[in-house]
C-alpha cells in the first residue's frame, strides 16, 4: 500500500482525476493531512464514506513509527528514533530556542559518506528515504507541537544521510513542507546541508530556490579534510569553492560553512588563518560547532577558550561566524548516536 505522504500536490490532483473525482478533492485531502494533521481516513469528513473507504484501501497515512526518544531536562531538545516499514532506522531531533523551533530531519537511513567523526557514517548505509518518510518526520513533530498550540518554524536537513545523494526525494519533500496549503514552512527557513556533492550543488543552484544551502567543510586543507571525510579524496577544496562561487553567482544567496571543531586536529590558529584565506571574498557565514563525542570517534571538542580564539582570528580577517550550541549533548543528540545504541544492543 502506498504512503499518501509520498504524493506532492500535483500528483494528488492527478490521483483524484484517475479515481473519477474532482480536482478540488486534492485540496481537501491535502489540508486534512498537513493543516489538520489527521491520522486516519475516517477523520476526512469532507469526503464521502465511499471515498474514505476507497482511499483507505489505496493509501496508508504514514509508515514510520517512533520506537525510542530522549529529552533534555529543560525540554528544549527531543530526539526520536523511528522504525521504517522495512525495519531500518532513522532519527530526528527537535530543537527549541526562544521562539525558534527547529527540526533536524534525516534523508537516508544510515549514510554512505563515512566521515570519521560522525556516528551515522560509522553505522553504514542502508537506503534512501522516500518522499513520504522524509515528510513524515515533520508531520510527527507537528502533531506534538499542535498539542501546545505551537508550530515548526525551521527545518534543517542535517540528520542521518547526505541529502544530495537523495536529491529528487529531498526536493520533493521540501516542496511539500513549503506548500502554502500545507505546513507552509518558508523556503528561507529550510536548510539543506551537504558534504559537497559538486554536481548536485550546481543542480541546486539552477533550481533558483530560496532554500538555504550549507556546506560541511570541517577542514581548511585537502590533506586534513581527506583524513576526516572520505569524499574529499574525490573532490578537492579548490573544486568545492569554485562550485560554491557558481552557486552564489547563480543565486546571489549567502552560503553557510559548517566547521566541526576537534581538539588538536583542526582547531589551531594556523587552521583559522587557512580557513580565512580560503573563504576570503566569498559571501559566506561560518558555523563553528564543538564536536559531539561518540563511541565511534576517540576525540573531543576543544576547550571554549580555544574555540573563542579561533573565532577571533576569523573575525579579524573579516569573516562572519556563529558558535553553535551543543544542544542535546546530554541525550546523545548527535546524528546516529541513538540508532547506534539500538543497533549495538
Amino acid at each position: 500500500m502506498r504512503n499518501i505522504y509520498d504524493l506532492n500536490y500535483d500528483e494528488l490532483e492527478a490521483q483524484m482525476l484517475a479515481l473519477g473525482e474532482k480536482k478540488f478533492r486534492a485540496k481537501q485531502i491535502w489540508e486534512g493531512l498537513y493543516r489538520h494533521l489527521y491520522t486516519n481516513w475516517n477523520q476526512f469528513t469532507s469526503l464521502s464514506q465511499e471515498m474514505r473507504e476507497e482511499m483507505c484501501s489505496l493509501f496508508s497515512i504514514g509508515s514510520i513509527t517512533e520506537i525510542d526518544c530522549s529529552q533534555t531536562d529543560d525540554g528544549n531538545t527531543r530526539k526520536s528514533l523511528f522504525r521504517l516499514s522495512d525495519q531500518n532506522l532513522i532519527e530526528s531531533v527537535l530543537l527549541r530556542k526562544f521562539n525558534r523551533i527547529t527540526l533536524c530531519i534525516s534523508s537516508q537511513s544510515g549514510c554512505p559518506m563515512g566521515c570519521a567523526f560522525c556516528a551515522t557514517g560509522q553505522i553504514g548505509f542502508f537506503r534512501n528515504l522516500s518522499v513520504g518518510e522524509i515528510t513524515e518526520q515533520a508531520i510527527f513533530f507537528s502533531r506534538l507541537l499542535a498539542e501546545e498550540d505551537k508550530k515548526l518554524t525551521n527545518i534543517v536537513f542535517m540528520g542521518m544521510g547526505e541529502p544530495f545523494l537523495n536529491y529528487d526525494n529531498v526536493l520533493s519533500a521540501v516542496s511539500i513542507l513549503n506548500h502554502k496549503n500545507g505546513l507552509n514552512i518558508g523556503a528561507r527557513r529550510i536548510t539543506i546541508s551537504t558534504i559537497g556533492i559538486l554536481d548536485k550543488i550546481r543542480a541546486f543552484a539552477d533550481e533558483e530556490t530560496q532554500v538555504n544551502l550549507s556546506i560541511s567543510l570541517h577542514a581548511p586543507s585537502d590533506k586534513l579534510r581527506r583524513q576526516l571525510i572520505p569524499l574529499a579524496k574525490k573532490y578537492t577544496i579548490k573544486d568545492l569553492i569554485e562550485t560554491c562561487i557558481y552557486y552564489f553567482d547563480k543565486t546571489g544567496r549567502r552560503l553557510t560553512f559548517e566547521y566541526v571543531m576537534i581538539k588538536d586536529t583542526n582547531d589551531q590558529p594556523q587552521h583559522a588563518n587557512q580557513l580565512a584565506s580560503l573563504l576570503s571574498g566569498l559571501n559566506s557565514h561560518i558555523n563553528l560547532i564543538p564536536l559531539n563525542p561518540t563511541d565511534f570517534y576517540p576525540h573531543v571538542a576543544p576547550p571554549h577558550t580555544v574555540m573563542k580564539e579561533f573565532g577571533r582570528i576569523l573575525l579579524t580577517r573579516g569573516l562572519t561566524l556563529s558558535f553553535r550550541d551543543s544542544q542535546g549533548e546530554e541525550i546523545s543528540a548527535a546524528c546516529g548516536q541513538l540508532a547506534g545504541r539500538i543497533q549495538k544492543t
